[in-house]
C-alpha cells in the first residue's frame, strides 16, 4: 500500500509499504477513504524527530470502510463506514470508564511513562502505524471505531477523529459561563473549531487571536471578534480587556502549543536539539526540553482574575518556566490534556446533520491526493495558500 512516512526533519515521503494484517481477534482493517493533516503532525515534521524512526507511518485522523474483521469482532462488519479516534483506547478499563480515554490503562506506554497510545505518533505514544495510508489496522474493533451513516461526504464525519472532540473538550474545560467571554489563541483547525463550538454553546463574546490574515478573515466570517497579533502586538491585552468590561475574558483557550511564535531562545534550543543524535536528543527532551511558551504566557496575561486557561495545543517541555507568581496571584484554573475522543462523540454526533451548526461540511480548505502529502506538509508548516485544514484522499 501507499503511506506517508517520516524520513527526517521536514522530510516526509509517500512510500510503498507492506499492507497491515489482522494481529488480534479484536482487530479490524479499514480501507481509508479520507485522512487529515493535523497541527500535531507538524511537531513530528519539525521538533519530535528524536522519537521517530525512518519509515514510521504518520497520521492520526482517519475514516473509511471496514475491509476485514478479526474473529472476535461483533460490533462492526465488513462494509461499515467508520471513523477512527486518534487515541487508541480499549473502552473497558478504569480510565476509559471514567471518560479519560487518553489515559487508557490498556494502551499506556509504560516505557516512556505516557498515556494512551496514539496512531502515527512517535515512540512516546506507542509507535503505532498511522492513518495517512491506504489501509489502517485498528485494534479494539468492538469499542474504538465509530460507525457513521453512508451517504453524506466524508468531510462531515472525519473531524470526529480529532478536531471536533479536541475542540469540544477545550471549550468544556474552559468552563465559559453562558453569555460569558472566551479568547482563543491560534485559529488553526482546532482554534477555529473552538470559536464555533464556544458560540454554539452560548458564549456571548468570542475573540480569536492569530497572525495569519486568511485565518483571521475566516473566523470573522463566523462572527468572531478577531485580533491580529502581528499588528497589535503588546496592545492585544488592553484591547481584549476593553472588549470584556475591563477584566479580561472568563477563559482563554491556548490552541497553539509548543511551537508558538515569539520565543527565540526556545526556538533555538529546539533546533539545536534536533541536530543531535537521536538517543541524546531524546534524553534531553524528556528531561530538560523547552517549549515556545509565548501563547501560554499571553493566556496568563489575558485571562481575568479567577478565570480559566484551557490548553489544547500540545506541549512537551520538561523544564518550561511558568509565571507561577502571576498564576497564583490571579487565582487561575488550568485544565489540559489530550482529547478523550470517545468521551465526547455522543455529544457531537447529533450536530453532524444537514443543519450543520458547526460548519463541518465546508471546514476543510484543501482536498489533496495522498501523493501530494510532502507538499501539503510544507504548505501547512509555512501557512501558505490560506491553508487551515488539509484532507487527503488515498
Amino acid at each position: 500500500m501507499k503511506a506517508v512516512t517520516w524520513h527526517g526533519r521536514r522530510d516526509v515521503r509517500v512510500d510503498s509499504v507492506p499492507d497491515p494484517v489482522i494481529q488480534e481477534p479484536t482487530d479490524i482493517l479499514v480501507e481509508v477513504t479520507t485522512t487529515g493533516l493535523c497541527g500535531s503532525d507538524l511537531h513530528l515534521y519539525e521538533v519530535l524527530g528524536a522519537f521517530l524512526e525512518e519509515g514510521d507511518i504518520l497520521g492520526h485522523e482517519a475514516m473509511g470502510l471496514v475491509r476485514e474483521t478479526g474473529g472476535a469482532v461483533h460490533e462492526v462488519k465488513v462494509g461499515d463506514r467508520v471513523v477512527v479516534p486518534f487515541n487508541i483506547s480499549c473502552g473497558t478499563c478504569h480510565m476509559c470508564g471514567n471518560g479519560l480515554h487518553s489515559q487508557c490503562e490498556t494502551t499506556q506506554v509504560h516505557a516512556y511513562g505516557t498515556g494512551a497510545a496514539l496512531f502515527g505518533y512517535t515512540k512516546l505514544y506507542g509507535q503505532v502505524p498511522g492513518g495517512q495510508a491506504e489501509l489502517l489496522r485498528v485494534p479494539f474493533g468492538n469499542t474504538l471505531p465509530m460507525v457513521v451513516p453512508h451517504g453524506p461526504p466524508d468531510d462531515r464525519y472525519v473531524l470526529l477523529s480529532d478536531v471536533l472532540p479536541t475542540a469540544w473538550q477545550a471549550v468544556e474545560y474552559a468552563e465559559v459561563p453562558r453569555g460569558g467571554s472566551v479568547a482563543v489563541l491560534g485559529l488553526g483547525p482546532i482554534g477555529d473549531m473552538c470559536t464555533r463550538i464556544a458560540a454554539h454553546r452560548g458564549a456571548g463574546t468570542v475573540i480569536g487571536v492569530d497572525l495569519v490574515p486568511e485565518r483571521l478573515q475566516r473566523a470573522r466570517e463566523h462572527g468572531v471578534e478577531t485580533l491580529d497579533l502581528g499588528r497589535h502586538g503588546s496592545r492585544v491585552v488592553d484591547i481584549v480587556r476593553d472588549l470584556t468590561d475591563g477584566r479580561g475574558p472568563h477563559a482563554v483557550i491556548d490552541a497553539v502549543g509548543m511551537e508558538a511564535h515569539g520565543s527565540p531562545a526556545a526556538t533555538a534550543a529546539q533546533r539545536m536539539t534536533s541536530l543531535l543524535p537521536d538517543a541524546l536528543a531524546a534524553r534531553l527532551m524528556t528531561r530538560v526540553g523547552l517549549d515556545r511558551l509565548h501563547a501560554l504566557h499571553l493566556a496568563v496575561d489575558l485571562v481575568r482574575r479567577g478565570g480559566t486557561i484551557s490548553l489544547s495545543g500540545v506541549y512537551g517541555g520538561m523544564t518550561d518556566p511558568l509565571p507561577m507568581l502571576t498564576m497564583f496571584d490571579k487565582q487561575l484554573r488550568l485544565q489540559m490534556g489530550q482529547a478523550n475522543v470517545r468521551r465526547w462523540t455522543d455529544d457531537l454526533l447529533p450536530l453532524l446533520d444537514d443543519a450543520d451548526p458547526l460548519g463541518v461540511d465546508g471546514f476543510a480548505t484543501h482536498h489533496l491526493p495522498l501523493a501530494e502529502a510532502p507538499h501539503a506538509y510544507e504548505m501547512f508548516q509555512r501557512k501558505q495558500d490560506g491553508v487551515v485544514k488539509v484532507l487527503f484522499r488515498p
